[in-house]
């Protein structure tokens, strides 16, 4: 063997073996993101782009599968997973997340927020930063981002235009406690149902109508078995995207700083393909032939305010937080 040759192999062990001394510092490790969205909606598309951007941005240490469409749980099932650690990211609505900490639930007081740039100024608030410090100080989990969901609006099999329209409706609801205000609003009675169901509940006639934005009333196909859209606006929807303490605990500061940069953007990008989307949905059902009724808002407004800090109806917020929300600009 020549001089050379003798280097080249000496060279070839040396990297060998510091390759194997670095091998456990850039061990890779695997995250679940659980949702109950669908694969076509932009919750899926960008915890997708999520999940690519934090694996380049963390040299590959990160790599994250996304687990759309209740597959991992429905909303309480992927909660309570996040605290057991079956589960290490979720979106989740904030009365999911406000059945742990109550003032995270606030902007699901219906009417409580005036429209889309009044949630743009909570989004970007001390408060929300504020309120958000609550949910992580009982739970360890780290709130990442707001992200718009969207105005919820009533779909039916009936003509809606005021609240007492409503009275004795059977409603479903998400199994949150705070979506009792809205129901109690305008006398209907609240069903529960998870998600994944909500489609053969209308279709069986367990219910009579639900609730949802426009984007996820086309996404899960509700205006198949249902014929009116009333225009209700009555919660201004948003999701809060979560990682669980016993990830974030573990995390160095610059792959904390990658997640928060790459989730905040994530965030962002929703929010922006849903408002879009929201804007000319209402025309895309007019088209295929669903009756789009424009409701008295005021009325359901008036009817829902004195409800706002009514603890029986599932505030659970302090006065100086609901007028510091109304506050903002």
């Amino acid at each position: 063997m020549s001089k050379l040759q003798a280097r080249l192999v000496m060279g070839a062990a040396i990297a060998l073996a510091l390759a194997g001394w670095a091998g456990p510092a850039a061990a890779q490790t695997k995250l679940k993101w659980a949702h109950v969205y669908e694969t076509s909606e932009p919750y899926h598309t960008q915890a997708l782009w999520a999940a690519e951007e934090i694996k380049k941005r963390t040299n590959g240490r990160y790599e994250i599968g996304v687990f759309p469409a209740s597959q991992l749980g429905n909303e309480n099932q992927i909660n309570e997973g996040l605290s057991l650690g079956t589960v290490d990211i979720i979106y989740t609505g904030v009365a999911f997340a406000g059945s742990i900490h109550k003032p995270l639930s606030i902007t699901n007081a219906p009417y409580v927020l005036r429209d889309f740039n009044h949630f743009i100024a909570y989004r970007d608030s001390q408060l929300f930063r504020d309120i958000a410090k609550g949910y992580e100080d009982k739970t360890k989990h780290k709130i990442m981002a707001l992200n718009y969901y969207g105005q919820r609006h009533v779909t039916a099999n009936k003509a809606i235009n005021k609240p007492e329209d409503m009275k004795g409706m059977k409603l479903r609801v998400p199994p949150a406690p705070l979506f009792l205000m809205f129901t109690k609003s305008v006398g209907a009675n609240a069903t529960p149902i998870a998600f994944a169901e909500v489609y053969l509940a209308l279709q069986q006639g367990t219910v009579d109508g639900q609730e949802n934005p426009l984007p996820t009333i086309m996404a899960k196909k509700f205006y198949e078995v249902q014929s009116h859209i009333i225009l209700t606006g009555h919660i201004t929807e948003s999701l809060v995207t979560i990682v669980g303490g016993h990830v974030w605990a573990k995390m160095s500061d610059a792959d904390k700083k990658a997640f928060e940069d790459v989730l905040k953007q994530a965030a962002a990008n929703v929010t922006d393909q849903i408002h879009t989307s929201e804007l000319k949905l209402a025309d895309e059902f007019r088209k295929m032939g669903k009756t789009v009724i424009e409701p008295d808002r005021a009325a359901f407004r008036a009817a829902a305010i004195p409800l706002h800090n009514d603890t029986s109806a599932g505030a659970g917020w302090t006065k100086a937080e609901y007028d510091a929300l109304q506050a903002l600009k």
